[in-house]
């Protein structure tokens, strides 16, 4: 479960009667577009239903019964979600929206680059000024992902951008190749990868331009700066396994 300082109300009102849920904002809008595949009890504060949740008073089972015929809260908190109204207070909101911001942000330096500059990744404080100076308006009720082309459109103008992959070989020597590939992996597609006959692993990956800084530093990180890495500039010129 959530603490209810997390969650938002879900409001129905249906037959004389109102029914409140407290669940996870985001969990509660992938709820009702039918996008939810999580489990229900951890994205609620309360395994409840409620006729005013602030004032903790729960509707009569009659009532459950007509609406919902159960009085199963399992059962009826999705119905809820999915036909009444998310409720938000100034404050959730504005908190929701700075969230959201964030993640906006780290989405779209994780995968965009400045194609000016050689295709190098923007910072994320670059692209959140960008951001302001366009005026764009996160919205705290939509998923970012759905929010991503429309803020591209609106930095265009303010900053050179362009989403981009980027495919990199690296070598890492056997004394680090263990640990250094399995942290190699995670970054994206590996398109190859060869274990050496000195016990040396090289590894072809792609993944979003914008994460090139954060590869470079685990790849150093885990192999203390002894792997050598390899920007690939055709895709074609790899045989990939």
């Amino acid at each position: 479960m959530i603490s209810l300082d997390e969650a938002v109300t879900a409001r129905l009102e249906s037959h004389g009667a109102r029914f409140e849920v407290l669940v996870d904002p985001d969990a509660a809008l992938a709820i009702k577009r039918g996008e939810f595949e999580g489990d229900l009890e951890d994205v609620i504060a309360a395994e409840d239903v409620f006729e005013n949740a602030s004032r903790g008073d729960r509707p009569a089972e009659s009532d459950l019964e007509k609406v919902f015929d159960t009085t199963d809260p399992l059962e009826i908190i999705p119905d809820v979600i999915t036909r009444g109204e998310i409720q938000i207070t100034a404050e959730q909101r504005r908190e929701m929206q700075e969230q959201k911001r964030k993640q906006l942000v780290d989405t779209i330096a994780r995968n965009a680059v400045n194609p000016q500059m050689d295709n190098a990744p923007h910072p994320p404080e670059r692209i959140e000024n960008a951001l302001e100076e366009a005026g764009f308006t996160v919205d705290p009720m939509e998923t970012v992902e759905s929010q991503v082309d429309d803020a591209l459109d609106d930095l265009r103008p303010v900053i050179p951008i362009r989403f981009e992959e980027v495919t990199i070989a690296v070598q890492i020597p056997a004394e680090y190749a263990g640990s250094a590939q399995a942290q190699v992996r995670q970054f994206g597609d590996l398109e190859r990868e060869e274990w050496q006959a000195d016990g040396s692993w090289i590894g072809v990956v792609t993944f979003p331009a914008g994460m090139q800084n954060e590869f470079y530093d685990v790849v150093n990180e885990h192999s203390s700066g002894e792997a050598e890495t390899e920007l690939i500039k055709d895709k074609d010129d790899i045989q990939t396994r």
